[in-house]
């Protein structure tokens, strides 16, 4: 079985990771059409990870 670029977060940092397990995101498919201003929110999800996510986005195609 492959493991597609949607099945896992990005690597943004162990407590940006946490954070977003934590709060229901396991995935980078999961994180499709939820808003940099809502991730944001957050706790530790900082300007970085949201810089890491979309760019997470934009190599790979539209899920």
């Amino acid at each position: 079985m492959t493991t597609s670029t949607f099945d896992a977060i990005p690597r943004v940092g162990a407590p940006a990771t946490r954070a977003l397990n934590a709060a229901g995101y396991t995935t980078l498919r999961g994180l499709a059409g939820v808003s940099s201003a809502e991730l944001s929110k957050v706790h530790d999800v900082g300007p970085k990870a949201l810089r890491i996510i979309e760019e997470a986005f934009k190599n790979t195609d539209s899920p």
